[in-house]
C-alpha cells in the first residue's frame, strides 16, 4: 500500500489534489458535486480523481459510479491511514516549499 500511496499522491500530477479529496472524505462520505465545491475544483477533474483512487482501491462507492454516487475511504485504506498520513505531511511540506 505505501508504494501505491507514493504513486498516486507524489508520483502522478494531480496527487495534491487526490490527498485532499482523501483528508475530506475521511470526514464523511460525500459525492463527486460536493467535492468539487468543498475543493474549489472543476466536476470532471475531481471524477477523474475519483476514478483513479477508487481503480486503486483507495475509495469505494454507493450508486457504481453514476450521478450522486457517495464515495467512502475503503476498509483496507482506513487500515493504512497514519501510512497517507505520513506521505501527505512530507509531500504537503514539499508543495509548499515549491519543490
Amino acid at each position: 500500500m505505501k508504494r501505491l500511496l507514493w504513486w498516486i499522491l507524489a508520483g502522478t500530477k494531480g496527487g495534491l489534489n487526490r490527498a485532499r479529496i482523501i483528508v475530506l472524505l475521511k470526514e464523511r462520505p460525500l459525492n463527486a458535486n460536493q467535492i468539487a465545491q468543498q475543493l474549489g475544483l472543476d466536476y470532471k477533474t475531481v471524477r477523474h480523481h475519483l476514478a483513479i483512487l477508487h481503480e486503486n482501491g483507495i475509495l469505494v462507492t454507493s450508486g457504481s459510479g453514476r450521478y450522486g454516487s457517495m464515495y467512502f475511504l475503503s476498509a483496507m485504506f482506513e487500515e493504512n491511514y497514519d501510512t497517507f498520513v505520513e506521505i501527505w505531511e512530507r509531500i504537503g511540506k514539499s508543495a509548499k516549499r515549491g519543490d
